[in-house]
């Protein structure tokens, strides 16, 4: 669970500096994707660990609840609730992880995706009088 915390306050810091809306780190596009993706790894590699951790402590408290030689029954634990809000953290961990490392953009879409296609410039068109009617003083042909 020690290692659990360590990799999900790396997690933390290093998706601030990934995102989008910041201004932290690099200004470029696609490093800061990749910063977004290592952070969801942490994400998902503390919430494993969340797992892995609470699965044990479950499987241990399973086992010695129902050992043949048995403990006085003030001594047996059960299932609490801070197992079961350690399972949740760790799916939530999970899926946030999972988010961020899907947030990075495909190959095809690095490129156009953060840089605009330039519009006509209006300068270079000469200036076109378009007028319906004929201004005072002038006649038609």
């Amino acid at each position: 669970m020690v290692i659990s915390l360590l990799l999900g306050f790396f997690g933390i810091i290093v998706s601030v500096v990934g995102m989008k809306c910041t201004k932290v780190g690099e200004e470029d596009p696609v490093t800061k994707s990749r910063f977004a993706v290592a952070g969801g790894i942490f994400f998902i590699l503390s919430g494993l660990c969340t797992l892995i951790a609470v699965s044990y402590y479950a499987t241990q408290v399973a086992r010695e609840f129902f050992d043949k030689n048995p403990l006085p029954i003030n001594a047996r634990y059960e299932f609490g609730s801070a197992l079961f809000i350690g399972w949740g953290a760790a799916s939530l961990s999970l899926l946030g992880g999972s988010l961020l490392c899907c947030s990075c953009p495909a190959k095809e879409q690095r490129g156009q995706q953060y840089y605009r296609h330039s519009q006509p410039s209006t300068a270079r068109e000469p200036p076109v009088k378009m007028s319906s009617s004929p201004i005072r003083g002038e006649q038609c042909l």
